[in-house]
């Protein structure tokens, strides 16, 4: 029943991810064109006046890249940062509530039996239901296809990938909750905390994943916050 779902969850999102694409237009009139969500790109700025860059490091970019940008590669590079960003704070959430000792997965009940650090879970996801990794891939799939058709210049009219000169990185459309402000302002504001958020949590769970890979111990365990109570014998898959 949980698989079930947590399986009608994923198709509903997927679902309400799909809306018509934006027209293209050229990189020159993308420059000269009224601002988007209140950024205009300024070839005189950082990262071409993309919000984001903060105090106390602004303009960080040890390794060069923003500086080597154009204008399009440098909103691919923001909508590449978005997207991993947005995964990880995903991924962090899902560390934190699967694990001790919150233990709460929609696929089975944790509680019966410690499964141990998250990243073996999916050792017990694919024993209890092995058609989760096909519906995940369609789900992902479906909303990489999404995203495609509104960030994107069609492959047949361009020579190399580019985004459209009207779309904002990361700005897909998907709103549920209704949280995006009208106000210019207010939404930079917010889209620089979402990428900062993002940032850290890409930290966060590299740090995590790295830590439970030392020691195969939860993190809260880690912390002494948290019981041990997992034995890896009871695991389908071992090594």
């Amino acid at each position: 029943m949980k698989f079930a779902a947590a399986s009608l969850t994923l198709f509903a999102s997927m679902a309400s991810a799909f809306q018509p694409a934006k027209s293209p237009a050229s990189t020159k009139m993308a420059l000269e064109a009224a601002s988007l969500n209140g950024w205009v790109p300024d070839a005189k700025k950082f990262a071409y006046g993309l919000p984001g860059s903060l105090d106390p490091v602004p303009d960080f970019d040890p390794l060069g890249f923003a500086a080597d940008a154009d204008l399009d590669k440098m909103k691919q590079y923001r909508e590449a940062e978005l997207q991993h960003g947005r995964v990880a704070m995903l991924a962090v959430i899902g560390f934190l509530i699967t694990e001790e000792p919150i233990e709460f997965h929609p696929l089975f009940e944790a509680g019966n039996k410690d499964i141990g650090p998250a990243i073996r879970h999916l050792d017990e996801v694919r024993a209890v239901a092995p058609i989760f990794f096909e519906i995940l891939a369609v789900v992902i799939g479906a909303l990489e296809l999404n995203r495609a058709l509104v960030g994107w210049i069609k492959p047949t009219e361009v020579k190399k990938q580019v985004l459209n000169d009207n779309y904002f990185p990361g700005d897909v459309g998907f709103d549920p909750l209704g949280l995006r402000p009208s106000d210019a302002t207010e939404f930079l504001e917010l889209h620089t905390k979402e990428l900062q958020n993002g940032r850290l949590a890409m930290l966060g769970a590299a740090g995590i994943v790295a830590q439970e890979l030392v020691n195969g111990k939860e993190i809260f365990v880690n912390l002494g916050l948290a019981e041990d109570r997992f034995d890896p014998s009871t695991l389908p898959i071992q090594f």
